[in-house]
């Protein structure tokens, strides 16, 4: 009791003390209570049959219907591979990318150069997903696009990128690379700045080259920053990159294309199931904090580190 009334007082001290750092942080717990708390009351929906005339309070209880039809539907177990692999690709083929790109960058000692070379691939993030739509339908179009002329050029059949399924997600792989490669880079450039010159130094002396200083200083001073992106990564698993997809894809690449974002906003809005989308978003959710979780057990288990 006592202990707790010594904590209570230490802490008003400490409030008073610092009180403008302490304001400083309404603006920012205000909006989390507005945007990201109290539209969780709406988790409700998916426990109901939701009706837009009698709203939320007087719609029906049902309990997990909405779930069993999720577990059992045919439509959503193809959405949700699909959503899988398109994120395991993106993982595999782009999450070291942007780790190779901020060592080769660190390596660059002409600053004009390196600025150069870093407003360029920082460019694309800036780009909304409808622009870089449009810019890759165009480089890959049947009909004129720019690939299929060098295609055609070698003697190749001109491919339809966003028609046949075998190719489509290679196109979301690579689309979604181009624009976020540069980006990410500036998470690891700054990690970089925070290992000690002297290691380099020190390596040099004693005889160790590029590749060297690379795999024994660099790699394992970016380990935490790696492994906290990762973690991170893992926790968005199911998010395969919605707007993406939206503005790309078509009818004719669903079976291949459709993940949970792009199948809840096409239930949720065009089919006008709240409660089934809602069932669907709430899932997504559980199961990304649930890797998160699992993620950073396993990382404190077997690494000694982790995000908490």
């Amino acid at each position: 009791m006592r202990t707790g009334k010594i904590k209570r007082a230490r802490l008003w001290t400490d409030v008073r003390k610092d009180w403008d750092l302490y304001a400083a942080l309404v603006p920012g717990l205000l909006f989390l209570l507005l945007f990201k708390y109290t539209p969780m009351y709406g988790i409700v929906i998916a426990f109901k049959d939701f009706n837009i005339f009698d709203g939320m309070s007087a719609s029906p209880w049902v309990g997990f219907k909405h779930f069993e039809k999720l577990l059992t539907s045919s439509g959503f177990l193809q959405v949700f591979r699909n959503t899988l692999l398109i994120s395991v690709y993106k993982i595999v083929f782009l999450f070291p990318l942007p780790i190779i790109v901020a060592i080769l960058m660190n390596e660059l000692k002409h600053m004009l150069f390196k600025r150069t070379i870093q407003t360029i691939v920082y460019l694309p993030h800036f780009l909304s997903w409808v622009i870089v739509s449009g810019l890759f339908i165009d480089l890959l179009s049947v009909n004129g696009g720019i690939v299929n002329r060098w295609i055609a050029l070698l003697g190749g059949e001109p491919v339809k990128f966003f028609i046949d399924g075998e190719v489509f997600r290679s196109v979301i792989v690579a689309s979604a690379g181009w624009k976020e490669i540069g980006w990410s880079t500036i998470v690891y450039l700054a990690a970089l700045t925070g290992i000690d010159p002297q290691l380099y130094e020190a390596a040099k002396m004693d005889g160790a080259n590029k590749w060297k200083q690379t795999l024994h200083i660099t790699l394992p001073g970016l380990v935490p920053i790696i492994l906290l992106m990762f973690i991170l990564r893992l926790g968005s698993i199911l998010e395969a990159g919605t707007e993406q997809i939206l503005v790309m894809y078509n009818p004719s690449v669903y079976h291949v294309a459709d993940v949970i974002g792009t199948y809840v906003y096409r239930i949720g809005l065009g089919e006008q199931d709240y409660s089934f989308s809602t069932a669907v978003g709430l899932f997504e959710s559980v199961i990304a904090f649930v890797l998160i979780v699992a993620g950073n057990g396993l990382a404190r288990k077997y690494l000694k580190r982790g995000i908490w």
